[in-house]
């Protein structure tokens, strides 16, 4: 069995595949009997193993059910981010925070963390979590911020090992109809940050691609309704409906599909890094990369965002996601070369005082 990341391999000694939560408790307290582990797994789109185990491999994703409220939805952790959205639109309303691709379970991004545009307002996905069902040495509990807030620190974040989330009531706010994508050009990675930190827009993000010259930046600042004031510097706009918008990315994978480099490995480095030493690790980070080590559906994104209070994420205070998405693409560099720049990516990152990101791949 392998995860997204296509890297590690593991064999577990049992999969289970419960329809219920009662089947989940159940399958825990059998796993404990025989002193096995137990790793929930929702779509697997770890990179580097996080997902997989020797024991008992939970996959959780016949746990589907969505129930919009007024104010939050309930949804169980193996529905999908597109499933919970569609249903949320419905009523006009929307998760505050988005991953870019929306084809990843509930369960399995806010056991992450989960990053989004508009990271920069609401913090990441587990901190607009309002409580949490957990399977717990055999037993189904709830917790919350009031209700076991230890055990709700705890698992937000925490990959799984604390605990099985099965079910999560997450806030939600209103959806606009429609959005204006305002790109804007920027010089390199300090205009980049620059940028981010000033512009006013709903949903900020920046990429960073291979051109003639070296490396070309720009950022994606999105302004959530038709009728805004796109920012300073912007080049390119573009009208979306909200929901085209959010599932940005679905063409973009089916076409990586049909060309085969969606099954390739995927050797990510992913770091938060504080603000004040952003800038220099980035451009370090790009001076030794070349488009060959980055893979021919390679991605670089840079994203200021802020964290509340998710104890287990290791992030540092002001912190800078740098995501250098490697495919390990026909003709390009090998993995375990990709592997080791991940290795001094983090390096250099722990240095300032940054930390990975825990479902990247970075070799022991």
């Amino acid at each position: 069995m392998r995860d997204f990341g296509g890297i590690v391999a593991r064999s577990p000694a049992r999969v289970v595949r419960p329809r219920s939560v009662d089947e989940v408790a159940r399958a825990v307290r059998e796993a404990a009997a025989r002193g096995l582990d137990v790793v929930p797994r929702g779509l697997g789109h770890s990179t580097y193993g996080q997902s997989l185990t020797g024991g008992v491999s939970l996959d959780l994703r016949e746990l589907t059910g969505v129930e919009v409220g007024a104010r939050d939805v309930t949804v169980a952790a193996g529905a999908t981010w597109h499933a919970l959205l569609t249903e949320t639109l419905r009523h006009g309303l929307t998760p505050p925070v988005l991953t870019d691709y929306l084809d990843v379970t509930v369960g399995g991004t806010i056991s992450a963390g989960g990053v989004g545009g508009t990271s920069h307002i609401y913090g990441t996905q587990a901190d607009t979590v309002l409580g949490l069902d957990v399977v717990v040495d055999g037993e189904v509990v709830s917790c919350s911020s009031g209700t076991r807030a230890g055990l709700f620190d705890a698992v937000r974040g925490g990959l799984g090992r604390h605990g099985v989330i099965t079910g999560a009531t997450v806030a939600l706010i209103p959806a606009p109809e429609r959005v204006l994508a305002c790109t804007i050009p920027c010089r390199d990675a300090e205009d980049v940050l620059r940028v981010q930190r000033e512009v006013r827009a709903d949903h900020v993000s920046a990429q960073v691609r291979p051109s003639p010259d070296g490396w070309a930046y720009e950022v994606k600042a999105v302004l959530y309704g038709a009728d805004g004031e796109p920012p300073p510097g912007t080049a390119d706009i573009e009208e979306l409906p909200y929901f085209d918008f959010c599932d940005r990315l679905r063409p973009d994978v089916e076409e990586l599909v049909a060309l085969g480099e969606w099954a390739r490995p995927h050797p990510w480095g992913m770091v938060f890094l504080p603000a004040s030493h952003a800038t220099a690790v980035i451009e370090a980070t790009l001076a030794e990369l070349t488009p060959s080590g980055l893979g021919v559906s390679g991605v670089i994104l840079v994203k200021a965002l802020r964290v509340g209070r998710v104890p287990r994420l290791d992030a540092p205070d002001d912190p800078v996601l740098f995501s250098v998405l490697r495919t390990a693409s026909p003709g390009c560099s090998p993995v375990a070369a990709m592997l080791a720049g991940n290795r001094a990516l983090l390096d250099r990152a722990r240095a300032v005082g940054g930390a990975r990101y825990a479902v990247d791949s970075v070799p022991a």
